[in-house]
């Protein structure tokens, strides 16, 4: 009996402790059990760069003014570049002024700062906007166009053939939700354009600057003012693709992006694209590990100029964990052997980071500067240094 009752209290202490002892398991979050109104879509935490859920996304449709954020992530980097200016004065040529669908209503002639043509693609889905943008930029909307497949290719954008760059319909014009995520990623690296994609109205832009006389502007985007935390990034229709939408939204240091394309109406799109962030938002959080441009270590480089060199994380680093997860992780810094010389910003190394149960991260290492190979005479400048104080 005494070894019945002492099995019988074991069990009962055994079931009082599993659940706390479930802790990590009970984390997992639940299978999504959203409907999905569109022929694909995506979600994703942008800082870790993981994909949380994903439907036909890498099948080819047709993206309309989805293209638009291809055609102001090539001008965000003519920018950081110095090769335009937000400040410069675009004329508008016929071919500009003659594109239908959405529009500035500029006419031939008008001068506009390349600024506002940015606000009026980014707000508004402006098509003649992003043709003059596209002619100041490459000096013709085809050196435009091959500057976006140039930077779709090196953005591993697989399923996408860009043929213009506002999004009206060409057959030969095709991409995937998962290629719309790649270069939306892209897109946000540049901060400033939550500055335009979040201008909800301007009744009177370009008053007095265009022959029009001034134009109504309204977002396209209705979920920057009824989705909390939503800053961008930019919709798109065509009556051959259908409604799409690329949308992001940050709350605390969680960012995340959901991608939907072919919806039959504006309502299925942002049905969908709410009920991702949802899901998003409710069974997870982002936990930064690194910044880019954080200083990880110092190399030493015997024979090169400069002869030490700061070595730094190459982009963010976030951990994607479920709700409620510990946020414990270890670090490891990994350093390669390499050659001289070294160009700016040329990976040397890894910065490993392991977490959860078996999860595993990383972020590449980076020279902050180029390291050349130095002269003999600094080499020998740097033994008799070395001689002189070892003799010391």
């Amino acid at each position: 009996m005494k070894l019945k009752a002492m099995l019988l209290l074991l069990l009962w202490s055994l079931l009082l402790v599993l659940p706390a002892a479930g802790t990590a398991a009970g984390t997992d979050p639940p299978a999504p059990d959203f409907e999905i109104k569109a022929q694909a879509a995506l979600l994703m935490e942008t800082n870790s760069g993981k994909i949380i859920w994903e439907h036909n996304s890498r099948e080819k449709l047709y993206p309309a003014s989805l293209t638009k954020i291809m055609s102001l992530l090539i001008v965000m980097e003519q920018l950081a570049a110095g090769k335009v200016s937000l400040d410069d004065q675009v004329r508008v040529s016929a071919r500009a002024s003659s594109m239908g669908g959405s529009e500035l209503f500029l006419s031939e002639g008008d001068v506009v700062s390349l600024e506002n043509l940015l606000i009026g693609m980014a707000v508004g889905s402006a098509n003649d906007a992003a043709v003059a943008v596209a002619e100041h930029v490459a000096g013709s909307v085809e050196g435009f166009v091959e500057l976006m497949n140039e930077k779709a290719r090196s953005l591993g954008m697989e399923q996408t053939h860009f043929c213009n760059p506002h999004g009206l319909h060409d057959p030969d014009h095709y991409s995937s939700a998962y290629d719309v995520m790649l270069m939306s990623l892209a897109l946000l690296e540049y901060p400033q354009i939550h500055k335009w994609t979040t201008i909800w109205m301007d009744e009177h832009f370009l008053q007095g600057q265009i022959r029009a006389g001034e134009v109504f502007l309204s977002n396209t985007n209705r979920m920057i003012v009824d989705y909390p935390g939503c800053d961008g990034l930019k919709t798109g229709f065509t009556r051959e693709a259908g409604n799409g939408i690329s949308a992001t939204a940050r709350r605390g240091n969680t960012r995340l992006l959901a991608v939907v394309l072919g919806a039959d109406t504006p309502k299925d799109r942002y049905d969908t694209a709410r009920a991702l962030l949802d899901y998003g938002f409710n069974n997870f959080k982002s936990v930064p590990v690194i910044k880019k441009g954080t200083e990880v270590a110092r190399l030493t480089v015997d024979k090169g100029s400069p002869p030490e060199v700061p070595v730094i994380a190459a982009r963010n680093l976030s951990l994607l964990l479920p709700q409620g997860a510990a946020e414990d992780y270890a670090e490891e810094v990994e350093l390669y052997e390499f050659a001289l010389p070294l160009q700016e910003h040329e990976k040397v190394g890894e910065l490993k980071v392991r977490y959860g149960e078996g999860e595993e991260a990383a972020v590449d290492l980076v020279v902050s500067q180029e390291v050349r190979r130095a002269s003999l005479i600094t080499m020998f400048q740097r033994l008799l240094f070395r001689w002189l104080r070892f003799g010391r």
